[in-house]
This record gives structure tokens, C-alpha cells and sequence, in this order.
């Protein structure tokens, strides 16, 4: 346990698994106290007690961040109490689908929690680090946000949004003590990328499994825990020149592919 964020409470979206959970605890090892927001209560409760296991403090929110509505009430119940000195907008969902195949449906659901979501979530806390002069939002977006990725034009959609926005909020906030940046993560080894070759590839699983992680210039996936440590770095004091900033984790995807 160290106490680089003793006395910070960070409230991270979708921390029931994956990066959210990784970044949850990372956090949380560091003295943050970590407010778990998700819409799966019972993987919100699971990080809650993988917290406590290392003695750390944690409180778990219900909530769909793609409703405006739910959004300010449970940061409206946060703020009551306590400060949010640290947004890490991670819940997000993904669509494998080109212009064709891609429902007015499917871009609805993608917009809703990519784009919206993050855009609910930084419009509720973003007055209280004003009248503070003082808050780190660090936003998920995506390789995808900056090349072209075969097969996901409503993902590459939300993800590009969340790049822009993320862009806009650090410019129109700098002199308010606020800072906002983004990661572009590559591809990660998460429950999700198991769970989608587990349905679409049932027969070949550790094949398809070589294939992705190939697809990766360092040969591998990311690990959940690697991008949990840059999300620290970004919102520690260590970090304190840096804003409107976007840092591609991809293992050399973005550049060393083209």
C-alpha cells in the first residue's frame, strides 16, 4: 500500500471487471478511495470485496451511465458526503459491424454508452471540480479513434467522440484546475475478449486467441494491470503538466503497423 492518492476518492465507471476492476484496485492499493459505479451490482460487489481484501476503502453505485437522470442522482448522492477528485470514464461496449451491418439500432446502443455515458458522467462532476479549481478525468478511447480498424464503424464512431471530447473539456478547463486526458488502449486480455472468441469461435478458440494477440507488433495482448498503471500515472500528481493529452497503449499497433 503506498499513499500517493491518501484522501483522493475516484470514481471509476464499469469497475465490476476488466480494466475498470484492474484500475479499481490499483487505485485502491494507492490510498484512493474508490467509488465503483456499474450496472452489474453483483461484479460492483465483487470489486468492493477484492478491495477491502487489501484493507482499502470502497463504496458500490448502481447506475447505467447512458441515463442522464440516474447519472445525477447517484453523483448527486456522492457529492452530499464527499468529493469526486477523480472521473475514470471505462464503461463502455463494442459492436463488430461495418456501415452495412450496422443498425440504426446497434449505433443508438454504442452512442448511448461510449459517447453519452461519458458525457453524463463528466457533466455531473465537472461543477464541483470547478467551485474546487482541482479534478483528473481520464477517459477510455481507443486505437480505434485513430486508424482505421476493419469491421467497427460504431465502435470507431464512439471511440473518436470520446478522443474529441476529450480534447474539448481539457481546453475549456485548464484554468479551472482540471485536467482530462485519454488512453488508446490495443487490444487487452479481458472477460470480454474471452467471452466473444468463446461464442463466435467455439472450435478454435486458441487459435483465433494466437491470432488477435499476433495482431500486436510486441506479439501479445495487453494486460489488464498495464493499463491500470498508466491510468495511475495519468491521475496521480506525477501527471501534473499533462493534459488534453491522448497516449496510445497498443504495443506499437499505431505505428509500427503502418
Amino acid at each position: 500500500m503506498s499513499n500517493k492518492f491518501e484522501g483522493k476518492f475516484a470514481l471509476i465507471t464499469g469497475a465490476g471487471s476488466g480494466i475498470g476492476q484492474s484500475t479499481a484496485l490499483k487505485l485502491a492499493e494507492q490510498g484512493a478511495h474508490i467509488v465503483i459505479v456499474d450496472l452489474d451490482i453483483d461484479a460492483a460487489n465483487n470489486t468492493l470485496k477484492m478491495i477491502q481484501n487489501l484493507g482499502a476503502i470502497a463504496s458500490v453505485y448502481q447506475c447505467n451511465v447512458a441515463n442522464n437522470a440516474q447519472v445525477k442522482e447517484v453523483v448527486g448522492q456522492i457529492l452530499k458526503n464527499n468529493t469526486i477528485d477523480i472521473l475514470v470514464n471505462n464503461a463502455g461496449i463494442a459492436h463488430v459491424g461495418n456501415l452495412e451491418n450496422t443498425t440504426e439500432e446497434d449505433l443508438d446502443r454504442i452512442y448511448n454508452v461510449n459517447v453519452k455515458g461519458a458525457y453524463n458522467m463528466m457533466s455531473a462532476v465537472i461543477g464541483s471540480m470547478k467551485e474546487r479549481k482541482s479534478g483528473v478525468i481520464l477517459n477510455l478511447a481507443s486505437i480505434a479513434a485513430s486508424v482505421g480498424i476493419e469491421d467497427r464503424f460504431a465502435y470507431s464512431m464512439s471511440k473518436g467522440a470520446v478522443l474529441t471530447m476529450t480534447y474539448s473539456v481539457a481546453r475549456d478547463y485548464i484554468n479551472d484546475g482540471i485536467r482530462c486526458n485519454c488512453i488508446s488502449p490495443g487490444r487487452v486480455h479481458t472477460p470480454f475478449v474471452d467471452n466473444f472468441i468463446e461464442k463466435n469461435y467455439p472450435d478454435n478458440q486458441e487459435e483465433v486467441f494466437a491470432k488477435l494477440s499476433k495482431s500486436q507488433p510486441i506479439g501479445r495482448m495487453g494486460k489488464v494491470e498495464e493499463i491500470a498503471a498508466l491510468i495511475s500515472y495519468l491521475c496521480s500528481d506525477d501527471a501534473a503538466f499533462i493534459t488534453g493529452s491522448n497516449f496510445p497503449i497498443d504495443g506499437g499497433f499505431v505505428t509500427l503497423n503502418n
